[in-house]
């Protein structure tokens, strides 16, 4: 088991969703939450005294739908959105608007390759081609020929996906706002993702003292990183 370098009742837990806590699914609607992970995270939520993040690219509302009542907070399309607490408003970057002429494209490129799902997002999309690889020179072509860069926006690498978000926005900034509000201040973070989009936050935590891993670096998927989750909430040195 990846072992924490300090006490876990000292730390706050910043985790990403797809690919860390719940398997990657073929589109972003069919993930499946594990038996046991609901239980496994209100029993750490409340071991930290609410120091319980996700941060993700997914819409806040998203996390909302599978992970009800979990989190004290929510970082959501990598930043562009942060609920500090379950009882307050997201509060969302001021952030250049998508052009709907690349909407458009998308979406008729996506006809053209069955598989291929465009999610579209408050501030960015993400062109996803698991269910189509061969789509992905196409993608490229596409969103090269858009020269986002000139309007405020970058392409990111992902999972079998390309995400167009805004400059400046990434989930290491959401870990360091979040580490800004209680119940985390004055705690280590303890962030854990997947991809390339997480790390940002992997070097935030590590930056602010505490520990950021990757899957599969530091664990070996999804389901391992969940096992070790449960064997944290049984940790002996919530004491110490």
């Amino acid at each position: 088991m990846t072992e924490l370098p300090f006490s876990p009742s000292r730390m706050a837990l910043l985790l990403d969703f797809d690919g860390t806590l719940v398997d990657i699914a073929p589109t972003p609607d069919s993930v499946v939450v594990p038996a046991g992970l609901v239980d496994d995270l209100l029993c750490l939520k409340k071991r930290l005294g609410g120091a319980l993040a996700i941060i993700t690219g997914r819409p806040i509302a998203q996390i909302d739908h599978f992970l009800p009542g979990i989190p004290h907070a929510v970082a959501g399309e990598h930043g562009v959105a942060l609920r500090r607490a379950p009882d307050i408003v997201a509060v969302h970057a001021s952030l250049p608007e998508i052009h709907a002429a690349w909407l458009e494209e998308a979406d008729e490129t996506a006809a053209r390759y069955p598989g291929v799902h465009v999610e579209r997002k408050r501030a960015g999309l993400v062109l996803h081609y698991r269910g189509a690889p061969g789509a992905e020179q196409a993608l490229r072509e596409m969103t090269s020929r858009w020269g986002v860069e000139r309007y405020g926006f970058g392409v990111q690498e992902a999972k079998m996906a390309l995400e167009l978000r805004p400059d400046g926005v990434d989930k290491g900034q959401a870990v360091r706002r979040v580490m800004e509000e209680m119940p985390f201040r004055g705690r280590l973070p303890v962030f854990v993702g997947d991809d390339v989009t997480d790390m940002d936050g992997v070097l935030a935590a590590r930056e602010l003292g505490g520990a950021g891993w990757l899957i599969p670096d530091d664990f070996p998927d999804a389901a391992s990183f969940r096992e070790w989750l449960h064997k944290l909430a049984e940790d002996k040195r919530w004491n110490v």
